[in-house]
């Protein structure tokens, strides 16, 4: 597990864009944390680095938005879920059927249906309380495909890692 500290909305998507190039086309990253922990910044950050030029925006009321970039991103926000039979509507296999990058906010519903392999990124508003926008991201690697590039990404986060 990695855990990357950063002091505003901006460095949240400074690390985006630093893990970007390690990612490829079916990855999925799983966002959990309270309201505005910063999982839509997350993922604006990331569009960025892919060329998205669109506005990103947390798809809550729509529950999927995608982009054209440099790889494709799709964006989901599965909150309003209520139970697994509605990612049926949603078209979750589809879309991760997609080459492209899958970002899905709130996705612990979704488990059972996204490849055993995937990156899940905890963030939490973090400490001091003198930095309001700071937040703690923590990375856990999911499957031997994930864990082979936490290496990677864990240089890439260098100037955020958290030092105890």
């Amino acid at each position: 597990m990695l855990h990357v500290r950063t002091r505003s909305a901006e460095e949240t998507k400074q690390v985006a864009e630093a893990i970007e190039p390690v990612l490829q086309s079916g990855d999925v990253i799983l966002l959990s944390g309270d309201l505005g922990a910063g999982k839509t910044v997350f993922t604006q950050g990331l569009a960025l680095a892919l060329g998205v030029s669109e506005r990103v925006t947390s798809p809550t009321f729509t529950l999927a938005a995608s982009y054209e970039g440099r790889i494709k991103l799709h964006h989901l926000d599965v909150y309003r879920l209520e139970n697994l039979a509605e990612v049926v509507d949603l078209d979750l296999p589809g879309l991760l059927d997609d080459d492209a990058i899958v970002c899905i906010e709130w996705g612990e519903v979704v488990m059972p249906e996204i490849p055993r392999e995937f990156l899940k990124l905890n963030i939490q508003l973090g400490h001091p309380e003198d930095i309001p926008d700071a937040r703690v991201l923590e990375f856990e690697f999911i499957g031997p495909m994930w864990m082979q590039r936490e290496g990677a990404i864990a240089s890439r986060c260098a100037a955020w890692i958290e030092k105890d």
